[in-house]
């Protein structure tokens, strides 16, 4: 918006054109201050709308309404659904907490799969002579060993699957 208003303001003549008054806000005070930024606005699903203090007047009225819509609207659903938390009924996705568990555990699974692939070259490296996390990074990454995303390897996230592999064979 800041971007468009200053062309306008450098191409004199130019007019800010807006598709709908309902997309670009209904807030009076924004509205207020696009108005006083010196450029002519046109919007398209109001052409009727007159120059000058009529036209400010009549878009200034149409946004306080529009403001005010927005604002009723809030209150009933927010009276609506303390309403029905009263009545006791159970807002939401009954089964989300499930579903969030199952994909953690899928991910969980994944990585773990992933680790016990690459944990036999890690210790061959270690047996090699690399035993900083960033020489083992270097490594796995020389013998072109994608990490579980695709990438090369850096220190922490050797660090992130020897880490796996401990709690996973102290479990």
């Amino acid at each position: 918006m800041a971007k468009a208003l200053a062309y306008c303001k450098r191409n004199k003549g130019a007019k800010l054109i807006v598709a709908t008054l309902s997309r670009l806000t209904s807030d009076t005070r924004f509205l207020l201050t696009l108005l006083d930024a010196g450029v002519e606005v046109v919007f398209c699903d109001l052409p009727q709308v007159p120059p000058g203090a009529m036209g400010r007047v009549f878009l200034t009225q149409m946004v306080a309404v529009a403001e005010l819509e927005a604002g009723l609207t809030s209150e009933r659903t927010k009276a609506a659904l303390a309403a029905a938390k009263r009545k006791g009924v159970m807002l939401g996705n009954p089964r989300l907490q499930e579903a969030g568990a199952a994909g953690v555990a899928s991910i969980k699974r994944g990585a773990d799969d992933f680790a016990k692939q690459v944990l036999p070259v890690i210790r061959d490296i270690q047996a090699g002579g690399a035993h900083t996390l960033r020489a083992i990074a270097e490594q796995l990454t020389a013998r072109r060993i994608a990490t579980r995303r695709g990438g090369n390897w850096d220190a922490p996230q050797v660090r992130a699957l020897l880490r796996r592999s401990d709690q996973r064979t102290s479990a």
